[in-house]
Order: structure tokens, then C-alpha cells, then sequence
């Protein structure tokens, strides 16, 4: 079997995976970067918080930086990659749902996560548009506007996005929807000016694309414009523990130091696979640092091999 062989490979072409790319091409590295075309945001009409593209749709977005890296020499395989092995030259072998086969001396992966989102009827189909979970991604477009925060299995979580939501808008319910609240709680939400539903939700209600409101068990309705959910946030790191990288204890995510380094020499990881909280630009700001990293570690290698084949 031909296999093609690189500095790098990356796996997953999102903001961290795209900004690492772009910096490691145009340090003329040897890079290939790995679309299994599963973009997080893809629903979302639009994304905001990235300083110059603000309001800018998450195609677009993901368009512009393949033509970015492109431009510099880097290469795509749109294909999932199944099995990653560690070779006895200590390279990278990497296997993709077609079967072609491509290896690295280092690894990025950028695989992102999944929002695991809860068995309500009506919430994933607006998922994106009308259900939401980040405040400062989608709060400012319904600003003033009437917001329900259902309650789920991420209590705190759901408890700081009807405080921040607040601050958008004066009509800001939580649905409790399992989550019990303390007396100190229910008093710091109610003062401030949420106000409390208790009750386990049934569905959302509304006509295709139109979001009316949310039915609870007993038959009554909370009526909304757009609804806030904290959905179970499951990173895609399968490939990263099969490698053996450590993970927390406490978390379960993978650990990575600062520059993206896991437990594994030669791996690095960056995004939201390793940090869930990260917006598109804090993903894309780890993938900057980490490629840097990675440079510098080729770098010393090739110092390295140069200075061992030096005769004594």
C-alpha cells in the first residue's frame, strides 16, 4: 500500500484544527488535515465573538480558512479517521473510513465534541436557531425578548445561564425541570429577576421554524421566543485514548498542558476535545499556540538528526 507521508497530520477541520494549519504550512511544514465534514456549529446560522468575522455563518467560516491553508500547500482528506498506530520509528499510521492509510511524525487532534442534546420533543430540530446554549454566541439576538432556560442534568450550568441571560433581557424564565433549587438559590434568581417554574418539561411548542413556547407535564405552558438548554458536552477523544493519553481523573477529559502537549510524546490536542468551554475563536487561538509548539518540536528534531549524522 502507497502511503503518504507527512510532517503532520490533523485531525478534525474546525477553527483549533484550520488555525493550526495555517500557521504550520506557512512555517512549510508537510501537513494534511482531516474533514470528516461534522462541524459543532453547523445548525447555527451564524456565529459571533470572533473579532472580524462576527455574524459570519459557520459555512462560510470553515470555507475561508480551507482556502487559507490550501493556499499555502495543505492538503484535506475528507474522510473520518477510524485507527491511529504508533509505528517503531515512532510515527504516526493513521487509517481512514475509506481505507487509504497516511502517516505523520506528530499528531494533532482537533476533533471537537458533541452536544448530547436532552429527549425533548422539539428540540433538535431547532437546535441552532431557536434552542440555544451559549448566552454570549446567541444572547444579543434575543435581546428583550421572551427566553426560557430549561433545567437538565447540567444543573449548574443552567442556573448561570438564566443569570446571564438576565442581562439581555427583563423576561427570562428557568424551568426547573428536575433541578431542585435551595432557599438561597430560588431568592438570589428571584430577586434579580428570573423568574421560577418548577415542573418537568414535555415539549416545545410551535409550528416548524417558529418557536412558541414550552408544555410542561401538567398541561401548562411557558411561552418563549427562543430557548437556552445545557446539554451534556461529550468531547470526541476516542482516538486520543487509544494512543493512551492520560486524563484527568476528576473530569475525564484528556490532559494537555498549555501549548496542547498530552502524555503521549508526539500528540498534541487543541479545541474544544480538550477544552468543552471554548468559543470558535478561543478554539482557534489554541490552535495557533499549539502549531507553533509542534513547529518547534519538529524543528529540534531535525536539529537533532542533523547533528547525530555528523561524523564523531
Amino acid at each position: 500500500m502507497n502511503e503518504k507521508h507527512h510532517d503532520v497530520i490533523v485531525i478534525g477541520a474546525g477553527a483549533a484544527g484550520l488555525s493550526a494549519g495555517l500557521v504550520l504550512t506557512r512555517a512549510q511544514a508537510d501537513v494534511v488535515l482531516v474533514d470528516a465534514g461534522q462541524p459543532r456549529n453547523a445548525p447555527a446560522e451564524h456565529m459571533h465573538g470572533f473579532v472580524s468575522r462576527d455574524g459570519i455563518p459557520p459555512h462560510d467560516f470553515l470555507a475561508a480558512g480551507r482556502a487559507e491553508v490550501a493556499s499555502y500547500g495543505g492538503q484535506f482528506v475528507a474522510a473520518a479517521a477510524l485507527a491511529i498506530e504508533r509505528s517503531a520509528d515512532a510515527s504516526f499510521r493513521v487509517t481512514f473510513a475509506d481505507g487509504t492509510v497516511q502517516t505523520s511524525r506528530a499528531l494533532l487532534v482537533a476533533t471537537g465534541l458533541v452536544d448530547e442534546l436532552p429527549d425533548i420533543i422539539g428540540v433538535a430540530e431547532r437546535w441552532g436557531t431557536l434552542v440555544h446554549h451559549c448566552p454570549y454566541c446567541h444572547g444579543y439576538e434575543v435581546r428583550e425578548r421572551r427566553i426560557a432556560v430549561i433545567g437538565g442534568r447540567q444543573r449548574d450550568v443552567s442556573l448561570k445561564q438564566a443569570g446571564l441571560l438576565r442581562r439581555y433581557s427583563d423576561r427570562v424564565t428557568l424551568i426547573t425541570n428536575g433541578i431542585e433549587l435551595s432557599p438561597a438559590e430560588l431568592h438570589r434568581l428571584t430577586t434579580f429577576g428570573v423568574v421560577v417554574v418548577e415542573g418537568a418539561v414535555s415539549q416545545l411548542i410551535g409550528a416548524p421554524g417558529a418557536l412558541d413556547g414550552v408544555e410542561l407535564a401538567d398541561g401548562s405552558a411557558v411561552e418563549c421566543d427562543a430557548a437556552f438548554i445545557a446539554p451534556r458536552q461529550a468531547p470526541r477523544d476516542a482516538l486520543l485514548k487509544s494512543l493512551g493519553c492520560e486524563t484527568d481523573p476528576d473530569t475525564g477529559l484528556i490532559v494537555a498542558d498549555g501549548f496542547g502537549q498530552t502524555s503521549v510524546p508526539g500528540v498534541w490536542a487543541a479545541g474544544n476535545v480538550v477544552t468543552p468551554t471554548a468559543q470558535v475563536i478561543t478554539a482557534a487561538g489554541a490552535g495557533s499556540a499549539t502549531a507553533i509548539t509542534i513547529n518547534g518540536w519538529l524543528l529540534q528534531q531535525d536539529l537533532d538528526a542533523a547533528s547525530a549524522a555528523l561524523p564523531q
